[in-house]
């Protein structure tokens, strides 16, 4: 009896040798081979790209974009935090989801997503208008602007609200010129929605501010002096 490589005892007739092709493969040195030919790379987002339905994936990535020079990442998930984002005027990221569960802990400058509804308003003016002994002129929550005006931030909206009765016959308007049509200039419409009648309840002027949107005056589409100044910033 002998025995084979393998550890089995066999007969003296039926006893073979290693096959070469058993023995691990002896690679010879390349001098010509690439050295880390795959480089570390940061990967995206751990989703399931199109729904695939792997829940260990985590979320469904629905789109990416941009809203001026603020990053969008379009979630949709069951369950999504929100806490601390800030949208402002292109500074920082936000993910945007659409969920049945969100919570929007310090969220700004949103808007409704999915079934969660989140605040769009950054700040709402009481707009009245008073006569200081010059004539009518608009004043912002209870004091006039004077020439320094109010400022605002790109990227945010504002709401006007003129439900005041003394808003009555004095519709707020934006111009880029000094007191709008009435000294040569044309009305500012981008971003700008109305709503109601002046001096009736739930009326409004309303601007979302452009990014990159320039110097602004508030005038009155009637009668002329009454606008002040609106610093974009």
């Amino acid at each position: 009896m002998r025995r084979e490589w393998n550890g089995l005892l066999v007969g003296k007739d039926e006893w073979e040798a290693k096959h070469p092709q058993l023995e691990p493969l002896r690679a010879r040195p390349d001098p010509q081979a690439i050295k880390n030919p795959r480089p570390d790379r940061k990967e995206p987002l751990n989703v399931d790209v199109g729904g695939g339905g792997y829940p260990d994936r985590g979320p469904d990535l629905i789109a990416v974009g941009q809203v001026g020079a603020v990053l969008i990442n379009l979630i949709e998930d069951a369950s999504v935090s929100l806490t601390g984002v800030g949208v402002t005027g292109g500074v920082g990221e936000a993910n945007t989801v659409q969920s049945t569960s969100v919570s929007t802990t310090g969220v700004s400058a949103a808007t409704s997503v999915g079934t969660a509804t989140v605040p769009t308003i950054t700040a709402t003016y009481a707009i009245t208008v008073n006569n200081p002994g010059s004539g009518n002129v608009f004043y912002q929550d209870g004091a006039q602007p004077g020439s320094a005006g109010r400022d605002v931030y790109e990227g945010f909206t504002y709401r006007y609200d003129q439900s005041d009765s003394t808003n009555s016959g004095h519709p707020l308007r934006f111009s880029t010129t000094p007191d709008g049509t009435h000294g040569g200039g044309v009305e500012y419409t981008t971003g700008v929605t109305y709503n109601g009648t002046p001096g009736s309840a739930g009326a409004y002027t309303q601007i979302t501010v452009a990014i990159g949107a320039p110097t602004l005056y508030t005038y009155c589409s009637v009668h002329s002096g009454m606008g002040y100044k609106v610093n974009t910033l």
